[in-house]
């Protein structure tokens, strides 16, 4: 049975901007339009040009200087490699740059599996920070950021506005925490009845677990990132060379 697929307009934007890349419109080290130009030329929101250029410049076509814009690299060696890091939007993007609403902020008893990775006893509390991610309206990602009490004192994450930079450089700048690798863990299950209703997924439909912990350089874990993805609606991708 044959389906008609179309893809979401931040892909099909990614596409035709490394087609122009590619074409010399955008020449390796031209600065690309800004993100306003890019949202009239191709008549999408500004959340969406927020998400097509970080697929950009995570696959590594674009380089974005803070103040200046993003410039083009040029052709990547895995360019023709389609690659989705679910978590590295809720790291790197700043709330304000992501479509979607905050569900909570506050304190809360942590499922066992983030007391086990934030070394905390099982029945512990801790922070957590939830958004409800949206692409054209549809929603995407249920993102569930879990703290100490320690990490999350002092910080505006409790706030009911959205932040206009990533958690991790908010912690950076409140706590001095450097965050240095993060390990990944993908499993799929159906969703709680919290997250069908959120996600307006059916109660048996699949869902992709996602759990990132996030640790500093002493290898100390100072986050756990909670991502419940529309099984239906997502499809992970990755590429890597041999050596």
């Amino acid at each position: 049975m044959a389906f008609d697929y179309a893809p979401p307009k931040y892909a099909q934007v990614v596409a035709e901007i490394r087609r122009r890349i590619e074409g010399g419109d955008y020449p390796p080290g031209s600065l690309l339009p800004s993100e306003h130009q890019l949202v009239e030329d191709f008549g999408v929101s500004r959340p969406t040009i927020v998400k097509s250029l970080s697929v950009l410049r995570q696959d590594g076509w674009i380089d974005t200087q803070q103040g200046r814009g993003s410039f083009v690299r040029g052709r990547p060696a895995l360019a023709d490699a389609e690659r989705t890091r679910p978590g590295g939007d809720v790291l790197e993007l700043a709330e304000t740059e992501l479509s979607g609403e905050l569900v909570q902020a506050g304190v809360k008893t942590a499922p066992l599996h983030v007391t086990t990775l934030l070394g905390l006893p099982p029945g512990a509390k801790a922070f957590l920070r939830q958004r409800l991610l949206s692409q054209d309206g549809e929603p995407t990602e249920l993102a569930s950021v879990w703290l100490s009490l320690d990490l999350a004192a002092g910080t505006d994450l409790a706030a009911p506005e959205l932040l206009g930079e990533s958690i991790r450089q908010h912690l950076r700048a409140r706590k001095k925490v450097r965050f240095d690798h993060a390990a990944e863990r993908i499993t799929a299950r159906h969703p709680t009845g919290e997250e069908s209703a959120l996600l307006q997924v059916a109660a048996d439909a699949p869902v992709l677990s996602v759990i990132i912990t996030v640790y500093d350089a002493t290898r100390t874990p100072v986050q756990v990132v909670d991502l419940v993805l529309p099984g239906e609606r997502r499809e992970l991708r990755d590429a890597y060379p041999f050596s």
